[in-house]
């Protein structure tokens, strides 16, 4: 297995795809994850952390669709989930390239 902490970052940016293509963000750091989970170190637990992440966020928006015919607070929730999908990637990146480990709060553990 090889140290490559530029592939660890771009699994992390790779999320903001979602802000282009709408899953994008989820189908690459999918391919990434099983393509490279046995090559790189770190890999399969970054790749299980940002699926949950992604999973945990599509959870959120479906909860929030129906929220909306209740006073709004599903179009509030849908900003919230844009501004964290769109911060927290960036953030985790920077912390991957600085040798930390990355936190994604409110994410649902599915992959273990």
């Amino acid at each position: 297995m090889r140290e490559d902490n530029q592939m660890l970052v771009m699994t992390h940016l790779s999320q903001l795809l979602d802000l282009v293509t709408g899953i994008g963000g989820f189908i690459v750091p999918l391919i990434l994850w099983l393509t490279q989970k046995d090559k790189v170190a770190g890999m399969d637990m970054h790749g299980k952390m940002i699926l949950n992440f992604q999973i945990s966020l599509f959870i959120y928006s479906i909860i929030c669709i129906p929220l909306i015919f209740l006073f709004g607070l599903g179009i509030l929730g849908l900003i919230i989930i844009g501004l964290i999908a769109l911060i927290l990637p960036i953030m985790n990146a920077l912390k991957v390239s600085n040798g930390e480990m990355p936190y994604y709060p409110l994410t649902i553990e599915f992959l273990k």
